[in-house]
């Protein structure tokens, strides 16, 4: 039986995947300095219509003039992202009030609310310091983070989420835990290949460049403590920084390809098919996805759903650790809180 408030934690899952592919169109039609301020757009609570409003926009901002289309899809995602912060405020104060309930998940709910505060402010940065490559990725970690940790309220919710895990799924549960910081890491890569430009690096398969190891400066590429204050709308980085990053990415889909088939065959093993077969179908849809972006040029709608396709490779895993966690774990999660009416007897 779902415990309280799991329909309410189910909405703000899906509105943070909703605002997760948002954030992904708006950098990918390079719409994130659609509104040069922040929250608003120009001065304005909307996007600035009709004569006068624009000329005032141009007065406030006279070198960043209105694209209405940037406009939109940024305030568009802002809009979202808010209501999704609300959302979590709910969740935060629901838990409140049933933080005597065995095994609610208050801590969680309080350790959501944090996050999305500190995504407020990474939005802020993102626009304040002209897309900053550093507080892009942090931003988009960030809201994959949120996704994630909705997720988990949802599965501490739902009630029937018992553990798969056993004494015997020990070495299991390590090769899930692998596998699932394998994939953030690949998450952050992916982040850090975007807010640089460098997805177009490469446009051909296997090679690079036709070469297997094409001119690369890894230095110029990984230099996360470049100076802040240019505009980075198109990026800085010349080609053969662009080509380092878009090649580790390559490195990295590889290795996670590879560890995450790895876990998927293990599963199988295990008699846990249906995990085993969505672990796969997550990870080759991915795979798929990112090689269309290569060969066809970078599409939008293939790049938006590469990201949303991460998004989803993420919460499997996520998932999966989560099901194969320990009975002894579960147990503290279901444990009656020292106030309750379990506890008292």
């Amino acid at each position: 039986m779902h415990k309280p408030g799991y329909r309410f934690a189910l909405l703000g899952l899906l509105l943070g995947f909703v605002v997760v592919v948002l954030g992904a169109y708006t950098r990918l039609t390079h719409a994130g300095l659609g509104c040069p301020d922040w929250p608003g757009c120009y001065g304005f609570l909307s996007v600035p219509r009709g004569d006068s409003a624009l000329q005032a926009a141009q007065m406030r901002f006279p070198d960043s003039p209105v694209e209405s289309f940037k406009a939109w899809a940024e305030m568009i995602h802002r809009y979202a992202a808010g209501t999704l912060g609300l959302v979590i405020l709910g969740l935060a104060l629901f838990s409140l009030r049933h933080r005597r309930e065995d095994g609610y998940p208050v801590g969680l709910s309080f350790g959501l609310l944090v996050l999305v505060i500190c995504q407020a402010a990474f939005g802020m940065w993102t626009v304040t310091l002209k897309l900053w490559p550093q507080v892009v990725t942090a931003h988009l970690l960030g809201g994959f983070a949120t996704l994630s940790l909705l997720l988990l309220m949802c599965l501490r919710l739902h009630g029937g989420m018992h553990p798969l895990g056993g004494a015997g799924r020990a070495s299991l549960r390590r090769i899930a835990r692998v596998a699932l910081a394998v994939v953030i890491l690949q998450v952050a890569l992916g982040g850090w290949t975007s807010s640089n430009y460098a997805a177009l690096a490469c446009t051909d398969l296997p090679t690079c460049h036709g070469e297997w190891w094409p001119d690369m400066n890894f230095a110029a590429g990984f230099d996360v403590f470049h100076e802040i204050g240019p505009n980075y709308l198109g990026g800085i980085l010349d080609g053969a920084g662009r080509t380092a990053i878009h090649f580790a990415h390559r490195v990295g889909a590889l290795i996670t390809t590879l560890t995450v088939l790895f876990l998927a065959r293990r599963l199988l093993r295990a008699g846990l098919p249906s995990l085993a077969g969505l672990v796969a179908l997550a990870l080759m849809v991915q795979v798929a996805l990112g090689v269309t972006n290569v060969l066809a040029h970078l599409p939008l709608a293939v790049a938006v759903a590469h990201n949303a396709g991460g998004a989803c490779l993420l919460l499997v895993m996520v998932a999966v650790n989560y099901r194969l966690r320990s009975p002894g774990k579960a147990a503290i999660f279901a444990r009656p809180h020292p106030g309750s009416a379990l506890a008292s007897h």
